[in-house]
């Protein structure tokens, strides 16, 4: 209860659309909202992320159509993953002579591309990879479903690379498939712990994960590989927590990875740390990847603009909080 003759203070109203405060509402800053993208992006965003003031992640679910966002936490005490492919059905090793998946473009939606996991697993018998993963990335289980068993070399113990040196499992997993993630938690804080679903992702055939590994290929090396960009998966986090997320999320390796060759400053490399050039945010990253990709609507280069604008806010807000201190 508040002391008599105080007041207590109301909280600052907020946009509902990007949850900033009014006055920074970054909604009326997006001249085209919602531009018509034809690269899906997909965003793994990290849990811490999703509030913290700078989350670049907010302008591309604005300002861009094709956008969904999964909120990913660390693993604290042990993950389980299941992989279901697109089409259980299929026989293993099929697709020969260029044709497409049917499972991907029966769950499609024909205005745009948009797809809808909970349609692709309802015919899924059993998942083709089960794995129960620790902090950090550390693998302490795993296991295939009966269709890749005879494909599979796992004499004594089985692995990802195992799994990476079977082509039926890769081209399987090319033709698309859908992962999900249950995480152990405690219960109330008491010791006991249950098991919860974190996150179901769909990841279509062409999806191709935005990360600077050191097997990551540019635009002109996937275009070699005669590969077409449909899919771009991008993790949202400080360096240190999106390459937690890396580690923690093993089916990410199934996917061909790319980076950018870009030798610049983020625009937020003032207020939030950035270890060296080329460290971008999610925002800068998305926009700099369609670009070289070729999937550049009119209008995207705005949101950057947006960008550039929220970090100034940024800026602005913290001068004038020291200056409160300074003056004090």
């Amino acid at each position: 209860m508040a002391a008599p003759g105080t007041q207590l203070k109301s909280k600052r109203p907020t946009c509902p659309s990007c949850s900033k405060p009014t006055s920074l509402c970054l909604c009326i800053r997006i001249q085209n909202p919602g531009l018509l993208n034809k690269v899906n992006i997909t965003i793994l965003q990290h849990s811490l992320e999703r509030k913290h003031a700078l989350n670049s992640a907010r302008i591309a679910k604005l300002g861009l159509q094709n956008v969904t966002v999964s909120t990913v936490s660390d693993v604290k005490f042990d993950a389980t993953f299941m992989i279901h492919l697109f089409d259980p059905g299929h026989d293993s090793g099929s697709g020969q002579n260029g044709e497409k998946s049917s499972g991907f473009y029966q769950v499609m939606d024909n205005k745009a591309d948009e797809f809808d996991a909970s349609h692709v697993t309802k015919g899924s018998k059993e998942p083709v990879i089960t794995c129960s993963v620790g902090k950090y990335g550390v693998v302490t289980n795993i296991s295939i479903g009966n269709v890749w068993m005879p494909h599979v070399q796992w004499k004594r113990r089985l692995s990802l690379d195992k799994i990476l040196a079977s082509k039926v499992a890769v081209d399987d997993l090319a033709k698309g498939f859908v992962v999900k993630k249950l995480q152990k938690r405690r219960v109330n804080g008491s010791d006991e712990a249950e098991e919860v679903e974190e996150f179901e992702v769909a990841v279509p055939p062409g999806s191709v994960l935005l990360f600077p590994s050191k097997n990551a290929l540019d635009v002109d090396g996937l275009k070699a590989m005669d590969f077409e960009a449909k899919n771009l998966i991008v993790l949202d986090g400080t360096w240190s927590k999106a390459r937690r997320m890396y580690c923690e999320n093993p089916w990410l390796r199934f996917l061909p990875h790319l980076k950018l060759e870009l030798d610049r400053l983020s625009l937020y490399s003032e207020v939030r740390h950035q270890p060296k050039a080329g460290y971008l945010s999610t925002i800068e990253s998305i926009v700099y990847a369609l670009e070289e990709i070729g999937d550049y609507p009119e209008g995207l280069d705005n949101l950057l603009g947006v960008f550039e604008s929220m970090v100034s806010d940024q800026r602005r807000c913290k001068n004038e909080r020291l200056s409160k201190l300074s003056s004090a």
